[in-house]
């Protein structure tokens, strides 16, 4: 594994979570973090005072990213923090609500794919001159199990959007490739312990979920922070345009 220590990363949707765990472990390798968030304020500023105890400088950045101009000028502003940007993680993402297709409005759909697909475009696009500058630089977008083989009920557009971002994430690496930036992505499974699940899934739906998984248990958010940390480290790897699926064995690609 490539050495982080030293390097400087931007996260979304860092104040809780998958990103919440993702911005911990970056700071145990040693990297620099600007930790962006929407409503999630007060973990931000907890892992800013981890970051302070641990030696590292950190940050913290509230934007609306499905607002083009916010997330363009929190990017600009983290970077600049950070006097520059080797890592950037694409976290921000939600499932919004469970509707079946007959529920499903131009304004749900439209809402689903700016949160979890817009929301990247505008923080990459931004992110793109500064990672450029690192002349060795990596992108991890996180999409979902749901995006392999579309969900639970009730989860048709996020599972939609997250499978763009696994052609997001293979499309984009061809067109960063000449210019020194791996993009990768992870698909988690059933990760336990997030807003995400004690938001969208029952505690029964859960129990069945890991009936089916092979390893016989849920994942928990580290299991996620250490593949994305992985993907983030190989500076000079020959991973991009690939993705990592974190589910204990139920989907295999």
């Amino acid at each position: 594994m490539g050495n982080l220590n030293g390097k400087r990363a931007l996260v979304t949707g860092g104040g809780q979570g998958l990103g919440y765990a993702i911005v911990e472990h970056l700071l145990d390798a040693g990297v620099d973090v600007a930790i962006h968030y929407y409503s999630s304020e007060t973990g931000a500023r907890e892992l800013k005072g981890l970051a302070e105890r641990k030696g590292r400088r950190a940050q913290i950045f509230r934007a609306d990213l499905t607002r083009e101009a916010e997330a363009i000028a929190m990017v600009d502003a983290a970077a600049r923090f950070l006097g520059g940007l080797d890592v950037l993680i694409n976290n921000a993402g939600d499932l919004v609500q469970r509707r079946f297709i007959q529920e499903v409005d131009a304004a749900f759909w439209e809402r689903v794919m700016n949160v979890n697909v817009t929301s990247m475009l505008w923080v990459t696009r931004a992110a793109v001159p500064w990672l450029v500058k690192s002349k060795q630089a990596s992108v991890v977008n996180l999409s979902s199990l749901a995006g392999r083989k579309g969900g639970h009920s009730g989860s048709l557009v996020y599972s939609t959007a997250k499978g763009a971002v696994l052609a997001w994430t293979r499309a984009l690496a061809n067109e960063l490739a000449p210019q020194g930036i791996r993009v990768n992505c992870v698909a988690p499974g059933l990760i336990l312990g997030t807003r995400f699940h004690n938001t969208h899934t029952t505690e029964e739906s859960a129990k069945k979920t890991i009936e089916g998984i092979p390893l016989g248990r849920a994942g928990a958010p580290e299991d996620v922070a250490r593949a994305v940390v992985y993907l983030a480290s190989e500076f000079d790897g020959f991973i991009t345009g690939a993705t990592l699926d974190i589910n204990g064995g139920v989907y295999a690609a």
